[in-house]
């Protein structure tokens, strides 16, 4: 059973479920709110799952996150206590709770490894989300502990993708750079406006190769411990955007609109435990994936 498995990440898990021959089951918010206990216990009633994969979120880009974080908190943080205690309760053989690396702490030595995780505060623009995750694999180590209940958090860097989000109130940096220079090509437009000094750092991950990992965990991962999902690939944003502006075809000038915040001065993963724990490692360089990406959204973005 996915939660979220008609979402970005979620549905790219059930398509990797389904090809490797799994009878997978999608749990919708409009047939179950999470967020209600009960609904949460009616859910493994009515579906009887072995597994529960949960990838439903209430997340977005940092403009989001600052907007709804008491939303933030509230829904994901009710979302993942239910569900886990009702997979206790209904005796699910797993619970594979997708984290996030916006659980790791504002500054924390480069590269991110999964024993640092606990060393300081979140990015404080998205900290109410990361503390929602940090909570949710704390819940599943003690219930590991308590019960024996196996719970397993693959914890993914950033991610793009097709099927992402581009709608502009809730978008992360990838598709809201796609959407803008595609707009600013089509208008003629000579310049577009880039969020930040672009000094930051960020490492970006394409959601079918994080899809596999999450799999790949689920198939063979037995420990509470976290496990970084990402190809340890650290980008500035300057160098992002100007890689997505040459992707888009966008030739103008990029502005810097540094009264928008930076948000996590760096994001790069240590992938060591994924390679030697799950033999897994990301196959889709940036190139490729934004190729993709800006294919994808071409076709299905709204005339």
């Amino acid at each position: 059973m996915v939660t979220g498995g008609a979402g970005f990440l979620g549905s790219w898990v059930v398509q990797g479920l389904t090809a490797r021959g799994y009878d997978t089951r999608l749990v919708r918010s409009k047939d179950y709110d999470l967020r209600d206990a009960q609904a949460c216990s009616r859910a493994l009633a009515e579906h009887k799952p072995n597994w529960v994969i949960h990838a439903a979120v209430n997340g977005g880009g940092i403009g989001y996150m600052r907007a709804h974080a008491a939303d933030v908190i509230h829904d994901n943080v009710l979302m993942s206590t239910h569900l886990m205690e009702a997979c206790r309760r209904h005796d699910v053989q797993r619970f594979v709770g997708v984290s996030s690396v916006c659980a790791y702490p504002r500054i924390v030595p480069i590269p991110m490894r999964e024993p640092d995780l606990f060393q300081g505060y979140p990015e404080p623009s998205n900290a109410g989300y990361g503390l929602s995750k940090r909570l949710m694999m704390e819940h599943g180590r003690a219930l590991h502990e308590q019960y024996g209940m196996r719970c397993v958090f693959p914890m993914p860097t950033n991610l793009y993708g097709p099927g992402d989000d581009f709608d502009p109130r809730s978008s992360h940096v990838v598709p809201a750079l796609i959407r803008r220079c595609l707009e600013a090509v089509e208008s003629g437009a000579e310049t577009i406006t880039a969020w930040g000094t672009g000094t930051a750092t960020r490492e970006l991950l394409y959601v079918e190769d994080c899809a596999q990992a999450i799999i790949a965990m689920a198939e063979q991962w037995e420990s509470p411990e976290p496990v970084n999902i990402g190809n340890g690939e650290e980008f500035t944003v300057k160098r992002l955007v100007h890689t997505i502006a040459e992707h888009c075809g966008f030739q103008g000038k990029i502005l810097w609109d540094s009264s928008k915040p930076d948000g996590q001065p760096r994001k790069c993963l240590d992938t060591s435990r994924a390679q030697e724990g799950l033999g897994w490692t990301a196959q889709v360089d940036l190139h490729q994936g934004l190729k993709r990406t800006i294919s994808w959204y071409r076709e299905h973005r709204e005339t």
